[in-house]
């Protein structure tokens, strides 16, 4: 246990008084809103506008190339822009405790310089000019701590003391962004810990935020900054953008730098964490990611990718004789997808048909082979690590992770033999699945194999916490390797959303994910397909989600067309 002479609680606190410190004084919330907003299903929209002025609305409504035409043209500052952002996420973190640390001062800061620098060169001083981000709290900013939620991290450096690199730290991503010109101005935690408690979905506040990136899937939602980073290594940036509405982006390992970010099971790099791209369009991640790409990371991080943006991956709609063909899983013979995921599954499949293109049925390898290997490699070592930052506060674990440890200490590592047969067993599970896509070609329209895959992002619309009981969705594109993309699709509605009388469960999990369903408790939450595609295929998987998004928006067009 530790000896610390101060209570992880008050620990704690000291860490949320501090946060609240840093707002300053006229954007903070009366007591009276932020308990109204606990007592709200939905604070999106229309609930948080009410505490914004014109202008900061104005701006936090616009992408990320709406603000840069702005500052292009001078009718718009950097700091304008920061400051409104910082607004916002100031009312944000009170509503919903989504803020680790505030860097609002060296926001200001940093947009003054950029709009010195538009005023003496009259230009932008890079692609991401001006552009407020979050990023999950595994990321350093030199002058801002980083805890990763654990207690025992405040005040130190991953949870050492005096080792000179307290708040002195850049993680490579950190450093291509203000190279590019983009401004932190905030970090998020993890979704459930136990210095912020607990984060809920502001699209409907029964349900969970999902996890791990949590955090920045509630500031997207609530559009406190343009865009956000988060990490995963089985869904951590897809499920929560999934359950919160937004656009995401989890792209292959070694595309994007996890160099210098904090994490745990840092040795572990057979399927080591991936960095993902949150936003309000596939527009915003395309940009960001074609940024931070063009920066070259390759020649700062020997683990990422030395992989130039291929613009020739991009789809083009015009380009008939190109034309891609999606595969199409409606579930995967585990887990049946709640009633609103089946749905939104729907409605992208009869867009697409419509729009002529060739969907066939998507059968490859078993994401239950996906279930045996993924828990093995992520959590095979014991999780000694995240047991030993525990213990510098004496904190307990959370819910979510309840399970993780024995009584008194982490479990027996895998020996170096078995570690070593579970990834032979993921090696051939890729093989057989890269064997199974090329095999498409035989059975597609074009006679070329499949470009992605469309599927569900989860079992579920959303989270009930405590009923979490199935990830290989996205766990799967983690042991594989492959990007995806997010795209929202719809929300729950209770008088339609109903599980079907001849309902049949596959497995005993899905059996217990179905009775866990509550049409009246979802009623209202996102749901969300996935769009997947071949490793390291970043640029191809983001021009075919917008392929997606776009013969939505004609297919719902035409119905309301119909329907006036």
């Amino acid at each position: 246990m530790s000896n610390a002479t101060v209570s992880w609680q008050e620990i704690a606190a000291r860490k949320r008084e501090a946060d609240v410190a840093k707002i300053p004084a006229q954007w903070i919330l009366p007591p009276s809103v932020v308990a109204e907003a606990k007592l709200q299903r939905n604070i999106v929209g229309a609930f948080i506008d009410r505490f914004l002025d014109s202008d900061t609305r104005r701006l936090t409504a616009m992408d990320v190339s709406e603000l840069l035409q702005h500052m292009g043209s001078g009718s718009v500052t950097a700091t304008q822009v920061v400051t409104a952002f910082c607004k916002r996420a100031a009312v944000v973190h009170q509503l919903t405790q989504n803020m680790l640390e505030i860097c609002f001062d060296l926001a200001k800061d940093r947009a003054e310089e950029l709009d010195l620098y538009f005023q003496t060169h009259k230009k932008l001083i890079g692609p991401l000019h001006g552009i407020p981000l979050t990023l999950k709290d595994q990321f350093h900013v030199k002058g801002v701590e980083t805890s990763m939620a654990f207690v025992g991290w405040i005040g130190t450096f991953e949870g050492q003391k005096g080792t000179g690199k307290e708040r002195n730290i850049e993680s490579e991503i950190v450093k291509e962004f203000y190279s590019l010109g983009a401004v932190p101005i905030g970090k998020s935690p993890e979704t459930s810990n136990n210095i912020l408690g607990y984060l809920w979905s502001p699209h409907n506040q029964l349900l969970s935020a999902g996890g791990s990136s949590g955090g920045e899937a509630v500031m997207q939602a609530l559009r406190g900054s343009a865009f956000g980073i988060g990490t995963d290594i089985g869904g951590s940036v897809s499920m929560p953008a999934s359950y919160n509405g937004i656009f995401s982006i989890k792209a292959s390992s070694g595309r994007i730098s996890m160099k210098d970010a904090a994490n745990t099971g840092q040795g572990q790099l057979i399927m080591p964490t991936a960095v993902g791209i949150m936003g309000p369009s596939i527009d915003t991640l395309r940009r960001v990611l074609k940024s931070m790409v063009s920066t070259e990371p390759w020649l700062r991080d020997p683990y990422v990718v030395p992989l130039p943006w291929r613009e020739g991956e991009d789809y083009r709609p015009d380009d008939n004789h190109l034309k891609p063909t999606f595969g199409f899983m409606a579930n995967d013979g585990v887990v049946t997808p709640h009633p609103p995921v089946q749905r939104a599954l729907k409605m992208v499949k009869l867009a697409l048909q419509v729009a002529g293109y060739d969907v066939i049925d998507w059968n490859p390898p078993s994401n239950a082979e996906s279930l045996e290997i993924h828990g093995k490699i992520a959590r095979g070592d014991g999780c000694p690590d995240v047991w030993s930052a525990l213990q510098l506060s004496g904190e307990p674990e959370v819910y979510e992770i309840e399970g993780l440890f024995e009584p008194g200490g982490p479990r027996k590592p895998m020996s170096l033999t078995e570690y070593q047969d579970v990834v032979l067993q993921m090696r051939d599970y890729r093989n057989r699945y890269q064997e199974y896509w090329m095999s498409t070609a035989s059975v597609t329209k074009s006679g070329r194999p499949v470009d992605v895959f469309i599927s569900p992002v989860a079992a579920t619309a959303g989270l009930m916490r405590h009923k979490f009981l199935y990830s290989e969705y996205t766990s799967s594109t983690n042991v594989l390797d492959f990007p995806t993309v997010v795209v929202p699709v719809t929300f729950a509605d209770q008088s339609v959303d109903r599980v079907e009388s001849r309902f049949r469960p596959f497995t005993e999990i899905d059996k217990k994910n179905m009775e866990a369903y509550d049409a009246a408790v979802y009623h209202g939450a996102p749901a969300a397909v996935q769009v997947v595609g071949r490793r390291l295929s970043e640029e191809r998987v983001l021009s075919l989600a917008q392929v997606v998004v776009d013969a939505l928006e004609r297919q719902k067009g035409k119905e309301s067309g119909r329907l006036a």
